[in-house]
């Protein structure tokens, strides 16, 4: 079976890093630290997100 990948774009987040943690560590607060299906499509969506908010270090020459 053929899987196509999605052509989307998504917005970079308009949240800071730390914003996003904080509700990945509600999530699984939440969840008592077992994730449902739903619950690890969500974690995977804010993990997304936090990476791209994520501030990157500058790399010395």
């Amino acid at each position: 079976m053929l899987h196509s990948m999605s052509t989307t774009v998504e917005a970079v987040s308009e949240r800071s890093a730390a914003e996003v943690n904080e509700e990945i560590r509600a999530l699984w607060r939440r969840s008592g630290g077992t994730l449902t299906t739903e619950q690890r499509a969500e974690y995977q969506r804010l993990v997304m997100e936090w990476a791209a908010a994520a501030p990157r270090p500058h790399r010395a020459a």
